[in-house]
């Protein structure tokens, strides 16, 4: 542990020395830093999601628009 780099930690602009943390406050770090990780990685698929959404509801669109006329199509909840 003696060659271990300390790490500097910024919460709401105040630096502190992660080496200092106790076992409790090290936990709620990595449990932070994790949890970050999960975000975004989360709207990472939350934006694949949507595009494959939005290509899905315009080949649909498309797919009616030449099966049937516009007047004849009734709305089901779907929105752009």
């Amino acid at each position: 542990m003696a060659n271990e780099k300390s790490q500097i930690v910024t919460l709401d602009g105040v630096e502190h020395d992660a080496s200092t943390f106790t076992e409790q406050q090290t936990l709620m770090l990595n449990h932070c830093i994790d949890l970050d990780r999960k975000i975004g990685s989360t709207n990472f698929q939350l934006q694949q999601l949507q595009v494959g959404k939005d290509s899905f509801l315009k080949l649909l669109k498309d797919d009616l628009a030449m099966t049937q006329p516009v007047q004849d199509i009734e709305p089901v909840g779907l929105t752009d």
